[in-house]
């Protein structure tokens, strides 16, 4: 059977999420003992004691399907946020949830707004849809929300804003956004306003001038929220994330949501992780140590960062590569991420780990840029020598 004479067209040339490097996977190719994952701004400190135990306690019930609405979870979720019970709906991961408002509203001939360098995955639910992708270039190092609003039409469908945004960590501010909900209340159009805060936790903490959006969407305002509970919760393993949105869209993506998207083990470890706030502000804790630590050494060493909302900060490491500098890492047992897809093939992002991983980390990374620089300056003086000879 020929594939790609029955395939949709928006399936031809797509090209999938690319995940951070796995651990059993470094370890086997470069027979390695000892690995540091800063890839994937996962929670260093992992999932807390009280989550994990709801997740055990639920062993005996796994021959059972969920309850399908997450009801139990919902209701944890509405309590915590002050929100309604059915403004809330859950997803396998916030991305669960992107691809459902793809699969719910995008069509051929609309089109989505986002920021240049942005979340990857805004851009793949409009592709599988066969919707147009509008990027507007950053101001500042992010997201240009008066740029964005000028940029929509009659068939814009959703404009998505990650805050912060990953990978750069930037995020806009309270001034900013109500500056964008002033000048959009102006408008006419209002297409879907999507704020992706996978980060919120940490922004809020780390960013005295980070909006609280749930405010807006309270006053009504065409807004959905998307939050996880992979990044400062710890249950990256599980999937599980959600959407804050008004009821007639929820009912809506629930038509199409699949039944049971959300695993017992997954509802049972969210609602503990969310009575476990002590947890959380250890992990806040962590993350601004380890920040001001790594941006210290980085300054010592010369090495550009830009300043973060979120657990990881983006490095710039020319005259080098990322990829190169990635690779290099890597075989030293410590996992970054490469950022070429997002449109910087000159740098790195890094999670923050917990102190010794952070440690281990600036140790190989300092000996892989003194290899890099003996490498650059060997071959400058080649070159040199050459052009002397010629």
């Amino acid at each position: 059977m020929n594939l790609s004479k029955i395939l949709r067209p928006e399936i031809h040339g797509f090209k999938p999420y690319l995940p951070g490097k796995p651990i059993e996977e470094v370890r086997k190719k470069f027979g390695l003992k000892k690995i540091v994952k800063l890839a994937s701004n996962e929670n260093s400190l992992g999932v807390s004691a009280r989550a994990l135990g709801a997740y055990l306690d639920c062993g005996k019930e796994i021959y059972r399907y969920p309850e399908s609405s997450g009801l139990n979870v919902r209701k944890a979720l509405a309590e915590h946020l002050k929100v309604n019970l059915d403004e809330i709906i859950l997803g396998a991961g916030s991305d669960e949830i992107i691809e459902l408002l793809g699969k719910a509203f995008f069509n051929k001939g609309d089109n989505v707004i986002v920021s240049e360098h942005a979340f990857i995955r805004y851009k793949m639910a409009a592709d599988l849809m066969g919707s147009k992708t509008i990027q507007v270039p950053m101001k500042d190092n992010k997201h240009h929300l008066m740029g964005m609003l000028k940029k929509i039409t009659p068939s814009t469908k959703a404009l998505f804003i990650a805050n912060p945004n990953n990978p750069t960590g930037t995020y806009v501010n309270r001034r900013e956004v109500n500056e964008f909900f002033s000048f959009l209340k102006k408008r006419r159009l209002s297409p879907f306003i999507i704020f992706d805060e996978a980060y919120y936790e940490y922004s809020k903490f780390l960013s005295p001038d980070y909006p609280e959006s749930l405010e807006y969407f309270k006053k009504g305002l065409n807004l959905i929220l998307l939050r996880t509970f992979s990044k400062i919760y710890g249950l990256a393993g599980l999937r599980i994330g959600y959407g804050i949105m008004s009821r007639e869209l929820v009912l809506a993506l629930d038509r199409i949501r699949p039944p049971f998207n959300v695993s017992i083990p997954a509802q049972n470890a969210a609602i503990g992780a969310l009575k476990d706030q002590t947890h959380v502000k250890k992990s806040l804790s962590l993350v601004e140590e380890g920040m001001n630590y790594l941006t210290h050494e980085f300054k010592k060493l010369g090495v550009d960062t830009l300043p973060s909302s979120g657990n990881f900060l983006m490095v710039n490491v020319f005259p080098w590569k990322g990829k190169e500098i990635f690779l290099k890492l890597m075989e030293q047992g410590v996992i970054v991420r490469a950022i070429d897809e997002y449109g910087f093939p000159n740098h790195i992002r890094v999670t923050i780990g917990l102190k010794e991983e952070n440690k281990f980390f600036l140790e190989k990374f300092k000996m892989v840029l003194k290899r890099k620089k003996f490498s650059t300056d060997f071959n400058q003086k080649l070159r040199t020598r050459e052009a002397l000879k010629g």
